[in-house]
């Protein structure tokens, strides 16, 4: 949404969906990432002798580019971590090698045929929908900075700013946003994306302020300034530059109080809420273990083994796991001990593994994933049980072991029993509607429930999540969702069993507020989000909470829901 006011009098408003928290006023430097048609011009066909030595220079250009997401993969963790490796397994893809190759062997020039080929894939990916559309954005990275390395131009991506600037792009792969420095980008501004696509992600991982899905914001001249507003998702062009620093001080001051937060969280009047990390590997949950959290909620186990061809050992695999679990040995910020919740491997979709996805679905986002893998390779699940009961035996950290990917109540409990067998407490995650709409049974043969909140609100909506047209659907704040996560909290309510939130949502210190009062008992989320939902939750009663939760189930649709909420805590 574009608002024009009076020109002499304010400035002009864009509108988008607010990401991750905060206040920033800064000159907008803007992306262009395409390749100088200069530049390809100049480079032609390329004069190769054959269709071989064509393909060999397709092989090198793909290589340097798959190397370049490794090593930036290897200097960053988390979720920045996961998106590289998998960028990097594209740009490697047999497939789309082989999808070059008959596009040379057609006649075109390489140029071309990694274009077309990129096309082709960018096709595929759109129609198998939810989260192999999110692809798309990758692939189109993947695609430039091949086409660049060809022609003998740097590879495109985010220049670094001469000062401290707000970011501005289309949309931004995961290659531009792992390695943003937050002296110099002080904000991201999309025109597409979600609120659970990986620029968003990964600003919530960085802790600085970002608004996605925001039309009209390329149009926004090189030499004007803009104040994000990560709360709202109002973005004004050339503001008034005394009441912009006087809002963005107003601001840094909220901030450097929420840093010195220290937890264990609680509302103001006393209601305990556990504030936990989301972890992908040894390095990452060392880093989160700094953080005034009291464990681990959600840890990715599939993300420790994308570049691997063959199942790891049980061995091999209790390494892993036992590296995060040591990382949490010991009490957390209340004193009692902490726990690591241990996902099971979510593979398929997006988060492909060579030795367990299946190939050639139709729809993989609606296919064989996660605990599905199961149902015709049972060993897979049963040696990384194996795996996770011995590596809690070896750390002396509890370890809770859930399940995604569960629709039916049989599923659950068949799963829970295997957990049990091993001396681990046994759960599932709640992202397809079933599982929210018969949580009170599945928690009859489980001991918890974790809603997932990307998955659930795409699930829901059948809305993909990359798709900008749909932003407004894929927003967990749509009040269909929150009633789904509502209905899963009060039935932990009624058991008396944890119900946990480990999606993005979490990281929302404003919906972080309605969660806890529908009752939901625990919040995981990257650890640079943790002290301002801790701090928030501190600022405000369980009453309070109670009413913001009515008022965001009762809204017509997420910006009203976010609106309710902010009156009915007073913000």
């Amino acid at each position: 949404m574009v608002t024009t006011a009076n020109p002499d009098t304010a400035p002009t408003v864009l509108r988008g969906t607010p990401v991750v928290p905060g206040l920033a006023h800064a000159p907008v430097q803007t992306v262009r990432g395409e390749v100088s048609a200069e530049a390809v011009a100049r480079f032609g066909t390329g004069d190769f002798a054959d269709e071989d030595a064509a393909l060999a220079a397709y092989d090198a250009a793909a290589q340097a580019v798959a190397d370049g997401f490794t090593d930036k993969a290897a200097r960053t963790s988390g979720a920045a971590a996961e998106v590289l490796t998998a960028s990097a397994g594209i740009a490697r893809d047999r497939g789309l090698r082989s999808a070059v190759r008959k596009q040379l062997r057609s006649g075109d020039d390489l140029v071309a045929a990694v274009r077309a080929a990129a096309d082709q894939f960018a096709g595929i990916f759109t129609q198998m929908g939810g989260l192999m559309a999110e692809r798309v954005t990758d692939l189109r990275d993947i695609e430039r900075r091949m086409v660049a390395r060809l022609v003998g131009e740097p590879e495109p991506g985010v220049p670094t700013p001469a000062e401290p600037s707000v970011l501005v792009a289309e949309d931004l792969a995961p290659s531009d946003t792992a390695g943003l420095d937050p002296a110099l980008v002080v904000a991201l501004v999309t025109e597409r994306g979600g609120p659970t696509s990986h620029t968003a992600i990964i600003a919530r991982q960085l802790g600085i302020p970002c608004v996605v899905g925001t039309a009209g914001v390329l149009q926004v001249s090189s030499g004007s300034r803009l104040l994000v507003d990560g709360t709202t998702g109002l973005v004004e062009v050339d503001p008034d530059p005394a009441d912009a620093a006087r809002r963005v001080a107003e601001d840094q001051a909220v901030q450097a109080s929420l840093a010195a937060w220290t937890g264990p969280a609680a509302t103001a009047d006393g209601r305990p809420v556990k504030l936990l990390a989301n972890v992908a590997d040894g390095e990452s949950a060392r880093a989160a273990s700094g953080a005034p959290v009291e464990g681990v909620g959600l840890f990715r186990t599939e993300l420790s083994f994308l570049d691997r061809r063959e199942e790891p050992t049980v061995e091999e695999q209790a390494e892993v796991y036992a590296e995060v679990l040591n990382a949490f040995a010991g009490p957390g910020p209340g004193g009692a001990d902490r726990h690591v919740v241990v996902r099971t491997l979510d593979a398929g979709s997006d988060k492909p593994l060579a030795f367990a996805t299946l190939t050639d679905e139709e729809n993989p986002a609606l296919g064989v994933r996660g605990l599905r893998l199961s149902f015709s390779n049972a060993g897979l699940l049963e040696r990384q049980l194996d795996a996770i009961a011995l590596a809690a035996r070896q750390a002396g950290t509890e370890a809770w072991v859930m399940a995604p990917m569960v629709a039916t109540v049989a599923e659950a409990a068949a799963f829970g029993e295997q957990v049990r067998r091993r001396g681990l407490k046994a759960g599932v995650m709640v992202e397809v509607p079933s599982a929210a709409l018969l949580a009170h049974r599945m928690l009859e043969v489980v001991d918890f429930l974790s809603i997932g909140t990307n998955d659930l609100t795409q699930y829901t909506m059948a809305a993909d999540r990359m798709a900008t047209d749909l932003a407004h659907l894929t927003d967990p704040w749509q009040p269909a969702v929150l009633h789904l996560i509502a209905i899963t909290a009060e039935a932990g309510r009624r058991a008396g069993k944890p119900v946990g939130v480990c999606g993005e949502a979490a990281a929302d210190p404003l919906l972080a507020c309605a969660l806890v009062g529908m009752g939901v008992t625990s919040l995981s989320m990257a650890a640079a989000a943790v002290r301002p939902v801790g701090a928030r939750l501190a600022t405000v009663g369980s009453e309070q909470c109670e009413e913001a939760a009515e008022a965001a189930c009762a809204a017509a649709d997420p910006m009203a829901a976010r609106d309710a909420v902010r009156r009915v805590l007073g913000l």
